[in-house]
């Protein structure tokens, strides 16, 4: 029989569809020593989970001690999912590239090293740490131990682009502009059921200065989902990460003034993998997901680095795995 464990005490709680947390546990979440996680931003539309600022990240590991790197030592347990949804077991990425503003603006190049970087990512050994998560099991489990049906990390992940740029986009995207553009994109694309959208993530890039209101101060970048009649959507809002500077990874750690780009396209969909609906999949009690648990981290073990997929080199973070050190958990940058 395989076994699977869950957290000591925990007691399931029934989720609404397609998540509505509570205020009062997103007001605890703030006040974690991680300052990535659950956030309303907008009445009427679900938490996103923001990836913070390289400042937030490194005050907040200062404030709790840990001012070299590293991070909090609570594992990530699984939330429930949505209708048994609770990890892309085959994930697609489609890349959005949102307005008339990017044609002929691409001043950094991010369109082409996010497809580059996106397309090589499949099958990764820094990807694959989100195959120890899963779903189809009881929520609280900590380690799926074999069970259930796994987070994946397929070859050919990127499965499309699209650059929308009939139209100019909205100059500073609300969250609810920003899902609609998911939607569109799930349409233009051909995902018109609750199936086709089952394990896909949609990455909705804006132009330099076309970027949503907080970034650069508040976060880099964040992940929510919404619903549809084509089911329900999974997406991220990608602002154009150089605009942000030193604040969203630029030169981090040394690894150049476009490190930033990949390292924070990185966090976004390696949590999405393991909570596709957020908050449902795979989160710490604190509400961090394996990406914010190891963001933006300066030294020692788990420090942003560079790796090699194909024949090019990218700047990522990396990712915590619960498995790591005997169980104990901490962030890799490749697993096993």
């Amino acid at each position: 029989m395989v076994r699977y464990d869950r957290v000591p005490g925990f007691v399931p709680v029934l989720l609404g569809f397609l998540i509505v947390t509570p205020l009062s546990v997103l007001h605890a979440q703030a006040q974690n020593a991680q300052p990535g996680g659950p956030r309303l931003i907008q009445d009427g539309q679900p938490p996103v989970i923001i990836h913070p600022t390289v400042g937030n990240a490194i005050a907040a590991r200062e404030a709790h001690g840990r001012s070299g790197g590293g991070s909090t030592s609570q594992n990530l347990y699984y939330h429930g999912g949505v209708g048994g949804i609770g990890v892309e077991t085959t994930p697609k990425v489609y890349l959005v590239l949102w307005g008339a503003q990017w044609n002929n603006n691409d001043p950094s190049g991010e369109s082409a090293l996010l497809q580059s970087f996106y397309n090589g990512l499949g099958g990764s050994s820094w990807l694959n740490s989100v195959t120890q998560y899963c779903q189809g099991l009881a929520s609280g489990t900590v380690s799926c131990n074999g069970a259930g049906q796994a987070a994946g990390n397929p070859s050919g992940m990127l499965a499309g682009v699209w650059a929308d740029n009939a139209a100019v986009a909205p100059s500073r995207p609300t969250q609810s502009q920003l899902a609609a553009e998911a939607v569109n994109a799930a349409i233009h694309f051909g995902n018109t059921t609750a199936a086709s959208n089952s394990s896909v993530q949609y990455v909705i890039a804006t132009a330099t200065g076309n970027n949503a209101s907080g970034f650069g101060t508040q976060y880099c970048a964040w992940h929510s989902s919404t619903s549809s009649s084509d089911g329900n959507i999974a997406y991220t809002n990608l602002p154009y990460i150089t605009d942000a500077g030193g604040s969203c990874g630029a030169n981090f750690n040394g690894l150049g003034p476009n490190a930033g780009i990949t390292i924070v396209g990185g966090h976004e969909l390696g949590e999405t993998i393991t909570d596709q609906f957020p908050s449902t999949g795979w989160l710490d009690s604190g509400g961090a997901e394996n990406g914010d648990k190891c963001a933006w981290i300066t030294s020692g073990q788990g420090a942003s680095a560079n790796i090699t997929l194909g024949a090019d080199t990218f700047a990522v973070q990396s990712l915590w795995s619960n498995a790591f050190n005997g169980g104990a958990g901490g962030c890799v940058l490749s697993f096993p």
